[in-house]
């Protein structure tokens, strides 16, 4: 494997949009949010660089294989996968906790996520510059204060899931539906917790925080719940 990436990646490794080019013929519909998805799972656990690149060995890249067969040819779900691997001989990373929804971090966690310069941005989610341009003029991303032409984590995680969607015809504009409903419901919950966060108590106002946290946590699953639920009247029998 040859060196890529920010700086050149260790001998060996590769980074995730590498990973998914690499796989995308034995796998036509494997994308970074998938594999993203598979390591919030605790399927896959690729090691960090000190910038926050993901580095898949080849081990990691055959046990990512493994799991995208088993899904692909046997319709396994991800339990199922989990103790097969595990059956296997094959380490597997038990999930932390008993909720299969990750927790939404606010606060000072998010104020200390690294920055993306465009062309880091790019790399970190396999985006083009056309797409991301596009999600900044409908506002679904947008370059971090005071940081000119820079995005945090979310953005990238934005520009990611963007660029899966984009394969399927889904254009940038075509997500304004969405901002929309997220504003609304973003109104929703800081009217709920508003005083506790504008309280000069700093404990009053960090237990608000922790309030808001769990409510976005809870209010996205549940409209992931949702849209499943709806999803399967169309294709049920």
């Amino acid at each position: 494997m040859k060196a890529s990436g920010e700086g050149g990646t260790p001998a060996g490794t590769l980074t995730i949009g590498a990973v998914v080019k690499l796989l995308r013929d034995d796998f036509p519909d494997i994308s970074i949010s998938k594999v993203r998805y598979l390591e919030e799972e605790k399927l896959i656990n690729p090691r960090r660089t000190s910038g926050g690149y993901r580095l898949f060995s080849k081990a990691d890249i055959e046990r990512l294989r493994t799991i995208l067969t088993l899904q692909r040819d046997e319709f396994l779900p991800l339990r199922v996968i989990r103790k097969e691997l595990s059956r296997k001989g094959t380490v597997s990373v038990q999930p932390a906790g008993t909720r299969r929804f990750k927790k939404i971090t606010l606060g000072e966690q998010a104020a200390q996520e690294r920055h993306y310069s465009l062309q880091e941005a790019l790399e970190a989610s396999g985006a083009d510059e056309a797409l991301v341009r596009e999600l900044e003029e409908y506002g679904l991303i947008t370059a971090a204060a005071g940081r000119a032409g820079r995005y945090d984590q979310t953005d990238v995680e934005v520009m990611a899931a963007a660029s899966d969607l984009a394969r399927y015809g889904i254009a940038a504009r075509n997500l304004r539906t969405l901002k929309s409903s997220v504003d609304r419901e973003s109104a929703l919950l800081m009217q709920i917790v508003s005083p506790s966060l504008k309280s000069r108590n700093p404990q009053t106002r960090k237990e608000g925080i922790a309030a808001l946290e769990d409510l976005a946590t809870v209010s996205s699953y549940l409209k992931h719940l949702l849209l499943i639920k709806d999803l399967r009247k169309h294709t049920a029998g």
